[in-house]
């Protein structure tokens, strides 16, 4: 594969997943066109090795797999882990709220997003709705309305000149309602029944009369797009943790070792990761005991895989150098950075560094580390979560990227390329090659 495509199908995949539902779907697709075959929860699992599995929870985490002749007992797996969701705005249940002629939208605050910049931006809608088909069945499906359709607009520096100053100041409640549409009746539209018309006119097959409920969430109709004078930027809603997320599938897909692969796409991280298909539910769990219900095999198997927790990384901001410790701070387009923390933050410790350096030495990719200033708090991700649970040895990286959290991020298009060469190496290591994974003593 070419950067060009690499970047290219990136995009595509960013524009189609303005939620986790939605990236899961677009994740789909990919593994399906290479030929891996899906797997349920609720059905026995007839697996034959070598082999290419896929299985889906709440249908916004997903693991997949290969299985090669090797049992996963004696080469164990090697991980490459994300999470799917991102800061935004979700939509209330019973949203639709009149004031003075205008019909605006409830929502929570989804995460931690910069608040100020979903003012005065073209607002779409897209998530999941749950519908009752006229012969009593009930239906999952997932919508998206793809064209602006809200809009939460700011209020004019003549009335209030600092009003949405800092993310501090504006009143989650009162001032990030989206102004939908107006309305001359005194009573707000039933959002259902414009769910119903949007969920009809994109499946022609629905025959319903009821919408029972939904999750739905606002996002910027902007699409990501390259940006810089010589197009050496990604700019756009999302990139936090979707390029991670596309990177770890199309690795996977495109790898050609002979050892077992996996990657973990969790949801909820952005909520600290506590529900069935987060993190720290039982999603990883549940799935190894089914690949091994031999407790001392996957005991063994464990011990001897390993995973990459790939979630961007704050890369050193031009304009705001004096936040950074500056022998840690990562530059654009220089290389994937370890995320290190002595919290445990991060899941990395000396080992699990030095075996990504030696991967990265091997993909021929430069790599970078991030350390926060001492006096800073830290984020976390689903490494610390994973390997806390499983004992899995773990280390933390990602795409350095500037305004993570914004309703549009900034990454080097060099970066996501760099992390899609050294997992897909990952996944192409030999398997008999112990010094891959483990350090003589």
């Amino acid at each position: 594969m070419q950067q060009s495509d690499f970047i290219t199908g990136l995009i595509s995949f960013i524009n189609s997943s303005p939620t986790s539902f939605h990236a899961i779907a677009s994740a789909r697709k990919h593994l399906e066109a290479n030929a891996f075959i899906r797997l349920s929860e609720t059905e026995p699992w007839n697996i034959k090795a070598p082999g290419k599995y896929f299985i889906t929870r709440n249908d916004s985490s997903l693991i997949a797999f290969t299985l090669a002749e090797n049992e996963p007992a004696a080469s164990g797996f090697r991980i490459v882990g994300a999470h799917t969701d991102s800061p935004g705005l979700k939509i209330k249940p019973s949203p639709l709220r009149k004031n003075h002629g205008c019909v605006k939208v409830g929502v929570e605050v989804y995460g931690s997003p910069i608040l100020n910049g979903w003012f005065d931006r073209n607002l779409s809608i897209a998530g999941r709705v749950t519908y009752l088909e006229n012969n009593g069945t009930l239906h999952l499906k997932l919508i998206d309305f793809q064209r602006p359709v809200a809009v939460i607009p700011s209020l004019a520096i003549h009335l209030a000149k600092n009003s949405t100053a800092k993310p501090n100041e504006i009143n989650k409640e009162t001032e990030l309602a989206p102004l939908l549409m107006q309305s001359p009746g005194d009573d707000a539209p039933d959002f259902s029944i414009l769910l119903l018309e949007q969920l009809k006119k994109e499946y022609d097959t629905v025959h319903s009369d009821n919408i029972i409920d939904h999750e739905l969430f606002f996002y910027d109709v902007q699409s990501a797009c390259l940006s810089g004078i010589s197009q050496e930027f990604i700019t756009g809603a999302r990139l936090d943790n979707l390029i991670s997320c596309y990177t770890a599938t199309l690795a996977l897909c495109h790898g050609t070792g002979q050892g077992n692969g996996m990657i973990i796409l969790s949801d909820h991280e952005e909520v600290g990761s506590t529900s069935t298909s987060g993190a720290r539910g039982s999603f990883f769990r549940d799935t190894m005991e089914r690949l091994l219900p031999n407790s001392e095999q996957r005991l063994c198997c464990t011990a001897k895989s390993f995973l990459i927790s790939a979630d961007n990384a704050h890369a050193l901001h031009p304009n705001y150098p004096d936040k950074y410790d500056h022998a840690h701070a990562p530059l654009l387009n220089n290389g994937p950075a370890i995320k290190l923390n002595a919290d445990q933050r991060y899941a990395t410790n000396s080992l699990t560094a030095s075996f990504f350096r030696f991967l990265c030495k091997h993909a021929g990719v430069p790599v970078q580390h991030f350390v926060m200033r001492s006096d800073m708090g830290c984020g976390s991700t689903v490494g610390p979560l994973i390997s806390a649970n499983s004992g899995i040895k773990t280390v933390d990286v990602g795409v350095p990227s500037l305004a993570m959290h914004s309703i549009r991020e900034m990454v080097g298009c060099n970066d996501a390329w760099y992390l899609y060469e050294v997992c897909k190496k990952f996944f192409e290591l030999e398997a008999d090659r112990s010094e891959w994974t483990s350090i003589s003593k």
